[in-house]
C-alpha cells in the first residue's frame, strides 16, 4: 500500500481566493448576532503539489481556522477553495465525499482525535470501509501496513487509545490520515502536545512519509523551531491576515515584516553567549479579532509605526518574498 510516488511538481494542488471565516457574536435572550470573529478575513494562498507550507503565528490568529476550512470541517464565509482547479467550497457533504479521500488532516491533540470506545484496528479499518479503498479481505493487511508506515508493531492494532502514550497516539492520528492515499493533508500543530525528543521523532516521520508518497502538507504552528524544519515555505499569520510569505531561508534569513522578526525573536536561543544580545519584543495585548484595528492590523504594538500604518491598510505585494507592510524591513 505504501508506494513511492512522482517527485514534487509545482503545480497549484490548493488555491484559496479571498477567504473569509467568520463566527456570530450572539447577545441577548433571542441571540440576535451583534458582530461577528474575524478568524480568517480575506487570504488568499496557493499551496504547491509536492511542499510543506508552513503557517505561524500567535495563538488565535485563525491559523487552524484555515486549515479547517480547506477541509471543510468549518464552512466558509467567504471566498473560494480549489482542489485540482475544483471549487469545493459549497460542496456538499455527499459531493465532498469522494474529495476527502485527497484531502485529511492530523488534528493537535492526539488525546482527544481517537474514540476511546474503539480499538486501534477499528479506527484505522473505517476509513478504507467506509470509502471502499481496498476489498474486504484485503482491509487487514492494509492496517498491518499502515501500522508499519508509522513505525508501530502489528500487534498494536488490538490495543485501545488510553494503552499508547501521546507519540504514539500521534502516530496512529497520522496512520489514519494516510490510509486513503492523500494528496493533501492539514497537520494542525501536529506535535505542540508533544515532549520536544517525541517531536523530532514525528516530525522525521512526516517528512519520510511525504517523500515516499509525495504528500503535499499545510504544516500549522507556533513554534518557529518545528516550522523552520520541515517547511519548504513560511506563511506568517496576525490576526485573521497573511503578513508575510516567502521561501524558508529567505523569511527566516532576511525577515521583512516587523512581526516576523519579532516572532523569529522570540524563540530560546541555544547559545547562551547570544542571550544577552538585544532583542526587539513584542509590547502589548493582541487586539480582538472582532474589532480589528484600523490600516495595519499590527501598528498598536509595532515599534516602527507610523501614521500612514493607522489609517491604511497594506496589501501583500512582492513576488518571491511578498509582505503586507508599509515599510518593510532591509
Amino acid at each position: 500500500m505504501i508506494e513511492a510516488k512522482e517527485s514534487p511538481s509545482q503545480t497549484p494542488l490548493i488555491q484559496i481566493e479571498g477567504l473569509k471565516t467568520y463566527y456570530p457574536i450572539k447577545k441577548g435572550i433571542f441571540s440576535r448576532t451583534v458582530g461577528h470573529v474575524k478568524a480568517v478575513d480575506d487570504i488568499s494562498l496557493n499551496i504547491y503539489e509536492g511542499e510543506t507550507l508552513g503557517l505561524i503565528g500567535e495563538s488565535g490568529c485563525g491559523k487552524s481556522t484555515i486549515g479547517r476550512s480547506i477541509v471543510r470541517l468549518e464552512n466558509p464565509s467567504n471566498g473560494k477553495i480549489f482542489f485540482q482547479n475544483e471549487d469545493i467550497t459549497q460542496y456538499s457533504n455527499q459531493q465532498l465525499k469522494p474529495i476527502r479521500k485527497n484531502i485529511q488532516i492530523i488534528f493537535q491533540d492526539p488525546y482527544s482525535s481517537l474514540n476511546p470506545r474503539k480499538k486501534i484496528n477499528d479506527i484505522l479499518s473505517e476509513p478504507l470501509i467506509v470509502h471502499k479503498l481496498v476489498k474486504p479481505h484485503e482491509v487487514q493487511q492494509n492496517v498491518d501496513q499502515l501500522l508499519d508506515a508509522v513505525g508501530l508493531p502489528r500487534s498494536y492494532k488490538n490495543r485501545y487509545p488510553h494503552e499508547f502514550s501521546g507519540g504514539q497516539r500521534q502516530r496512529i492520528g497520522i496512520a489514519r490520515a494516510i490510509s486513503l492515499k492523500p494528496k493533501f493533508i492539514v497537520c494542525d500543530e501536529p506535535v505542540s502536545a508533544l515532549d520536544v525528543s517525541i517531536q523530532a521523532q514525528i516530525l522525521n516521520l512526516l517528512k519520510d512519509l511525504q517523500q515516499e508518497l509525495n504528500l503535499t502538507y499545510l504544516f500549522i504552528a507556533h513554534g518557529v523551531g518545528a516550522v523552520k524544519y520541515i517547511s519548504t515555505r513560511v506563511a506568517v499569520m496576525y490576526l485573521g491576515k497573511i503578513v508575510e510569505l516567502a521561501d524558508k531561508a529567505d523569511l527566516f534569513n532576511h525577515p521583512k515584516h516587523p512581526y516576523t522578526q519579532i516572532l523569529l525573536n522570540s524563540s530560546p536561543l541555544p547559545d547562551p553567549k547570544l542571550r544577552n544580545k538585544e532583542r526587539l519584543i513584542i509590547q502589548g495585548e493582541v487586539p480582538s479579532s472582532a474589532n480589528p484595528p484600523m490600516g495595519c492590523r499590527f501598528h498598536t504594538r509595532c515599534p516602527y509605526v507610523q501614521d500612514k500604518c493607522k489609517n491604511e491598510e497594506p496589501l501583500l505585494t512582492g513576488f518571491l518574498h511578498t509582505v503586507a507592510c508599509h515599510y518593510p524591513l532591509g
